[in-house]
C-alpha cells in the first residue's frame, strides 16, 4: 500500500506514517501542508462573525466597484444586441440556478456563449458547462469566455446581494446538492457569498468530477479562513492577467 499524498490528504498522510511507522519523507512545501491541515479547521460562523468590519468593508467595496462596471456592461450589452444576430442568434442573457450563501438557490446571469437549446428543460438539466455541450459555443462566445467578458452580467448578482465580486465560485444548483453528499467541507464554502472569481478558480481552474471538485472545495475554505484585502487584491490580478492574455476556458 502506497503512502497517502501529503498534497491531496496532509492529515492522512501523517496518520500513515504514525500507524505504520513507516518514514514518509516530506518536502518543505508538503510539510507546510499538513501543519495548516493541522492547525485550522474548517471555518465557522463564529470565525466569520468575528470579522464582521472587514465582511462589512468588503460589501461596500463589492457595490462601489459594481456600480462603476455597470456602464462598461451596459455598453457591452448593447453591442452584443447588435452582434448577436448575426453570430449568434437568440436572447442576450444565460440565466441558471446556481447554489448560493446558505446553500441557497439564485438565478446567475451570464451572457450567452452557446447556441440556445430547443427547450428549457433541457437546459435546466444540464450546466452551462457540460462537456458535452462544447460544440454549441459559438465563435463569438468562444472569444467571450476566453477574456471572461461573459460573467460581467454577474456584477448584477453583486448588486442584489446575491454574490461578491471575490468568493467560492457557485456550482450549478443540481449537481452542488449531490457534492454536499458527497464531500467534506463542500457545505461550508456555502458560508459566504459566492464571487465571479475567487482563490479555487485562478489557482485550480475549472473543476470536473467529484476528486477535482473535493480539490476546489479545499481552496474555497483556505480562502474563507485567510479572506483578506491582500488576499482579494491577489485573486484580482490573478483574474485580471486571465482577461487580458486571454486564457479563459
Amino acid at each position: 500500500m502506497s503512502a497517502p499524498s501529503p498534497e491531496d490528504s496532509p492529515v492522512r498522510a501523517l496518520r500513515y506514517r504514525y500507524h505504520t511507522r513507516k518514514a514518509v519523507f516530506l518536502s518543505r512545501y508538503e510539510t507546510l501542508l499538513v501543519r495548516r491541515a493541522l492547525s485550522q479547521g474548517r471555518p465557522t460562523n463564529e470565525s466569520i462573525g468575528g470579522r464582521r468590519v472587514f465582511w462589512a468593508f468588503k460589501r461596500f467595496f463589492d457595490i462601489i466597484w459594481s456600480l462603476f462596471l455597470l456602464g462598461p456592461m451596459l455598453l457591452i450589452a448593447a453591442a452584443l444586441l447588435l452582434l448577436n444576430p448575426f453570430f449568434n442568434p437568440g436572447p442576450l442573457f444565460f440565466v441558471q440556478i446556481r447554489m448560493g450563501r446558505g446553500c441557497r438557490a439564485f438565478h446567475v446571469l451570464k451572457f450567452r456563449t452557446m447556441v440556445s437549446r430547443t427547450t428549457t428543460k433541457e437546459s435546466a438539466r444540464r450546466g452551462a458547462d457540460d462537456p458535452i455541450d462544447c460544440h454549441r459555443i459559438t465563435p463569438l462566445g468562444r472569444c467571450l469566455r476566453k477574456t471572461r467578458i461573459d460573467e460581467l452580467p454577474q456584477i448584477i448578482n453583486v448588486l442584489k446581494g446575491d454574490m461578491s465580486l471575490i468568493g467560492p465560485r457557485p456550482d450549478y444548483f443540481a449537481h452542488a446538492r449531490t457534492y454536499v453528499r458527497q464531500i467534506p467541507g463542500y457545505r461550508e464554502r456555502h458560508m459566504i457569498r459566492p464571487g465571479i472569481s475567487g482563490l479555487a478558480q485562478v489557482e485550480h481552474g475549472y473543476a470536473e468530477g467529484v476528486a477535482a471538485t473535493q480539490r476546489k472545495a479545499e481552496l474555497d475554505l483556505q480562502y474563507i479562513r485567510d479572506a483578506g484585502f491582500a488576499l482579494d487584491w491577489c485573486i484580482f490580478v490573478k483574474t485580471l492577467r486571465t482577461v487580458l492574455i486571454r486564457d479563459g476556458k
